[in-house]
């Protein structure tokens, strides 16, 4: 039995796959994965020299963790699939935001393990964050096995399954808020002169570092943002015309509009 194993491998599956390459979780000869275009495998099996599965019963018959990285609203074609050759002891991973540990327990029709995760596109450059939550017939090493995986690319952590939408506001939909940010600062360096190219690097950059500074150092966001804001100073004449229009409620709000899109599509799922 091959220790993991893809259904379906687009932009998120290949970050999680190069992901567990890289941070020697695994080598290409113990991944299974099948795709539904035999260019695509080629592909893949020519860049990370994975074993190419012959279908989704092959994935699932094969292999220890099992990851659906297809679209949401195949799920339900691959669980019909599979779950007549799904060993006990494997463990399915899922990321679509709309299918809850008990969905796929029902779906499967049996008492499958199930780690049901949030990852972001930052795993595409190694730097995702990943909330997940376990079945209750998880071990601990098994857990520890499936957070080992996710810290190949970027940090795991675990959280109850009722704060998932919280995740899915904080880091899955949250680089999107992000880019925006960026897009924004860069505009505004433009008006200002500088090239077009210069600026979002400039941008950018500078929102890596700010975070850099807010994990490395553990203190405070506001506490570095004070550090930054010399008394008469420009940074805090920028920082009260944010707050003059909203800044920090617009992400609030943006983020508790994006939960509760994620708790209809559990529901609706569900349904």
């Amino acid at each position: 039995m091959k220790k993991l194993g893809f259904i379906g491998c687009g932009n998120m599956g290949e970050a999680m796959l190069a992901g567990a390459l890289k941070g020697g979780f695994v080598s290409g000869q113990d991944v299974l994965v099948h795709t539904n275009t035999d260019k695509r495998l080629t592909e893949l099996n020519q860049k990370y020299g994975i074993i190419q599965a012959k279908d989704n019963q092959d994935v699932a018959h094969n292999s220890k963790i099992i990851v659906f990285a297809v679209k949401p609203n195949l799920y339900n074609r691959v669980i019909e699939e599979i779950k007549e050759v799904v060993h006990e002891d494997s463990i399915i991973v899922v990321i679509a935001p709309s299918f809850s540990i008990d969905l796929v327990k029902k779906t499967f029709n049996k008492n499958v393990k199930v780690a049901r995760a949030m990852p972001n596109t930052p795993a595409l450059v190694g730097c995702g964050v990943s909330g997940i939550c376990f079945s209750d017939n998880m071990t601990e090493n098994e857990k520890k096995e499936v957070m080992d995986f996710f810290n190949c690319f970027g940090i795991a952590i675990e959280v109850k399954e009722e704060l998932m939408k919280a995740v899915g506001s904080v880091s899955g939909s949250s680089p999107a808020f992000i880019y925006m940010l960026i897009e924004a600062m860069a505009d505004g360096a433009v008006l200002l002169g500088l090239s077009r190219k210069d600026a979002y690097k400039f941008a950018a950059k500078s929102v890596e570092g700010a975070a850099r500074m807010v994990l490395e150092t553990e203190r405070h966001p506001g506490e570095l943002k004070d550090a930054v804001c010399s008394p008469g100073g420009t940074t805090i004449e920028g920082v009260v015309e944010l707050e003059r229009n909203g800044f920090k409620g617009n992400i609030v709000q943006a983020m508790l509009k994006s939960a509760e899109k994620f708790k209809r599509m559990e529901e609706e799922a569900s349904r």
